[in-house]
């Protein structure tokens, strides 16, 4: 192993205001949710998605299971899902009972294939759940006239999409409901945090009755009921305030972020061009009716054997990069609900192939070209 100084997939980055808006929430003791600085949050979130509403989360997986309940799920019900996706995206409807029905993606963008979900829907389907994956929007323009020829609700998995757009439109604005993620390895981050995004102004007050434990206490406190009380089901979805602190001062920062994303992911798409085309090796499709918000770079080796091969001789320099999903019809819980290998063999092979290079914000150029260096070395 190298002497060299390590580069870790992935390193949070702050912008040196969280400590200062932490601290401010701290003196204004209201360490709880829906606070000052949470309402400065869901402001920025609606703006950035041109949404109905946000409701900050404690994780994007929070907002899914906000989501599930929304939407009602039940036993029976049908929920179609890329299989080549974060296990979130499934389990907050397996939670209410709801079966999923696992779509190949495109061989492309690795988004759902869209040309495929006619021959998934039943009449027992209740949802289209879509992951914009890396960022880069589903083609929307297919998805949304069959969805709503059935009367099926569309639901965006955003966790990797906050401001890109399809067609001159933000990721999350198209479904009825959207989830977002603000995990360390996102380009926003507040350690873990979510939100849930509602373009559907007939989920909002639900929304927050789910989101307060089932409870109204969103409307006592706006002073609309004189007390709170149990109403609905529900749970406690909210984020401290310290949790919100820590993110206005990330979306505040927005556009220095990504720009400083935007000038990484180039480098490593003029960096690494000539080579991939040389060797065979594939890099992020991104359509021109696409803008992408730069959350990942990944690279498609040629064989399972050659990814792995890739990794070590990154690895031999103290590089970190990673893998990324096994296909969920292939899992264990996927094959209990009729998951099969060869079922969807996009997936399969992109989760075989696929490495996603260090990238994260506050990457220093020394270090990728470092990984530029070894990466084209590679034969």
């Amino acid at each position: 192993m190298t002497s060299e100084m390590k580069i870790p997939f992935n390193r949070p980055y702050t912008t040196g205001v969280e400590a200062a808006y932490v601290q401010q929430a701290i003196e204004a003791m209201h360490l709880s949710g829906d606070g000052a600085f949470t309402k400065r949050a869901h402001n920025l979130l609606r703006e950035m998605t041109s949404s109905h509403a946000a409701l900050l989360t404690t994780s994007c997986t929070h907002a899914l299971e906000m989501i599930a309940l929304l939407l009602d799920i039940k036993p029976g019900d049908e929920v179609i899902v890329p299989t080549f996706t974060f296990v979130s995206t499934v389990n907050a409807f397996v939670l209410r009972g709801a079966r999923p029905v696992f779509s190949d993606i495109r061989p492309d963008t690795l988004n759902v294939n869209d040309a495929a979900l006619d021959s998934l829907i039943t009449s027992r389907t209740k949802a289209i759940v879509l992951v914009h994956y890396a960022g880069v929007g589903c083609e929307m323009d297919a998805i949304l006239p069959l969805a709503a020829s059935r009367g099926i609700a569309v639901v965006e998995d955003n966790a990797h999409g906050l401001l890109g757009a399809y067609k001159g439109r933000p990721l999350g604005s198209f479904g009825a409901l959207a989830s977002q993620s603000f995990h360390e390895t996102k380009n926003f981050s507040c350690g873990e945090g979510g939100a849930l995004i509602i373009n559907d102004d007939r989920y909002h007050d639900r929304a927050e009755i789910i989101r307060e434990k089932g409870t109204n206490r969103s409307q006592f406190f706006r002073g609309e009921i004189d007390k709170y009380s149990w109403v609905d089901v529900g749970s406690s979805y909210l984020p401290s305030e310290i949790l919100a602190a820590f993110l206005v001062a990330q979306l505040e920062t927005a556009d220095e972020i990504q720009q400083r994303r935007r000038t990484l992911w180039l480098r490593y798409a003029e960096g690494l061009a000539d080579w991939a085309r040389s060797v065979g090796v594939g890099t992020p499709c991104v359509p021109h009716h696409c803008d992408q918000p730069f959350h990942m770079f990944y690279l498609r080796m040629p064989s399972l054997a050659a990814r792995t091969a890739l990794m070590s001789a990154l690895r031999t320099r103290n590089i970190y990069a990673a893998f990324h999903y096994v296909p969920l019809h292939t899992s264990k819980m996927g094959q209990d609900f009729g998951g099969r290998s060869g079922q969807c063999p996009v997936a399969e092979a992109a989760s075989d192939c696929l490495v996603r290079l260090p990238f994260f914000t506050g990457m220093t150029v020394d270090d990728q070209d470092r990984v530029i260096e070894t990466v084209r070395r590679f034969q």
